[in-house]
């Protein structure tokens, strides 16, 4: 998704199929704002991945002049005012793509109102907006993030809820493209962030070249592979932190409502009710969460076959306990199992 200003530019920029993506030399520019505390591995990293598309595309283009650009944007000066401290080409325009690195240090208490007031004016102006972990702390002060669907680092996902609560939180995910903004989580999801603006603007045949240069996994990886499950443990409704504490102590294996809404105190509907409001999810995805998290430590740790462990962490069905497993993660328990296990043998 696009806004519509970005749109009319880069559009330029990819014609035919995938196998026939030809770039012109329209130029779009990607501005990484280095604040305190930002990855500096990040920000290099993204320069260097960039640029090396740029070079991969202008063979296909027929043309010398580029069709990406790189620059650095950080406070300087006597105004603190923040400017241009590097680009990878003189003479460039105002940036069609604006991204947050992380910061290594977790997400910062507060923001220079000077960062917010630039990412809005370049918003108004037609910019894409786009944040890498705790990066979407910074872009959510803009204001920007009420009523949308944004990602983060999943540890981070209670503290984010906790200070923007009208925006809706998928950790499961790497990247959410939501139009003019795109939020990805993870310290090193600017790889996927990277790959997913170069198929956008230089083609899927470029974007490929890149990641098989670089040993890169394509696009199609997601954060749910690695979380672990996070509650929502920070909001102030004390009955549901009973019911939520219930679950996770008997490891999402008794699960009647009945039962549930005795533990919180509340008639069957009004927990429903608030149990939703208060952790984000229904009971049964939240049984279902606790049960599935369970289950990706026993396929990491143990050699117990998968209808064991589907049985230890409370399905009395295989088949039902594989799509579960796969809806959430995105994997199979067996491909899991391959990706993820301590090495010893296991039992597929």
């Amino acid at each position: 998704m696009l806004t519509a200003a970005v749109y009319q530019t880069a559009r330029h920029h990819i014609s035919g199929g995938s196998d026939k993506d030809r770039v012109s030399y329209d130029m779009i520019e990607i501005a990484i704002l280095i604040y305190e505390g930002a990855q500096q591995a990040a920000v290099l990293g993204m320069t260097d991945l960039l640029v090396a598309a740029d070079r991969a595309a202008r063979p296909a283009s027929g043309h010398g002049s580029p069709a990406l650009v790189v620059s650095h944007w950080a406070l300087a000066g006597a105004t603190a005012e923040l400017s241009r401290v590097h680009s990878s080409e003189p003479d460039t325009a105002a940036p069609s793509i604006c991204v947050l690195p992380p910061a290594l240090g977790g997400p910062p208490d507060d923001v220079d109102p000077v960062v917010t007031r630039w990412l809005l004016e370049r918003h108004a102006d037609g910019a894409i907006l786009a944040s890498i972990c705790s990066g979407a702390f910074i872009l959510g002060a803009t204001g920007l993030f009420e009523d949308r669907t944004v990602t983060t680092h999943w540890t981070y996902e209670d503290r984010f809820r906790s200070r923007f609560p009208k925006t809706r939180v998928d950790t499961d995910r790497i990247v959410i493209d939501d139009g003019d903004l795109i939020t990805a989580g993870g310290v090193m999801a600017w790889t996927d962030l990277c790959l997913m603006i170069i198929q956008r603007f230089l083609g899927h045949v470029v974007m490929m070249e890149v990641a098989s240069g670089f040993l890169i996994d394509p696009p199609g990886r997601e954060q749910s592979y690695y979380s672990g499950f996070t509650p929502h443990l920070a909001h102030k409704d004390d009955a549901i932190s009973m019911a939520q504490h219930f679950l996770h102590d008997t490891e999402g294996k008794i699960v009647e409502i009945s039962t549930l809404a005795g533990k919180a105190g509340l008639e069957d509907r009004t927990f429903l009710r608030r149990f939703q409001k208060a952790t984000g999810h229904t009971t049964t995805e939240y049984w279902q969460r606790v049960r599935v998290s369970n289950a990706k430590t026993k396929l990491r740790e143990t050699g117990l076959s998968i209808d064991q462990i589907g049985w230890e962490v409370g399905y009395s069905d295989p088949s039902a306990f594989r799509k579960v497993f796969h809806r959430i993660v995105g994997l199979s328990p067996s491909d899991y199992r391959r990706r993820f296990s301590a090495g010893r043998a296991v039992i597929v």
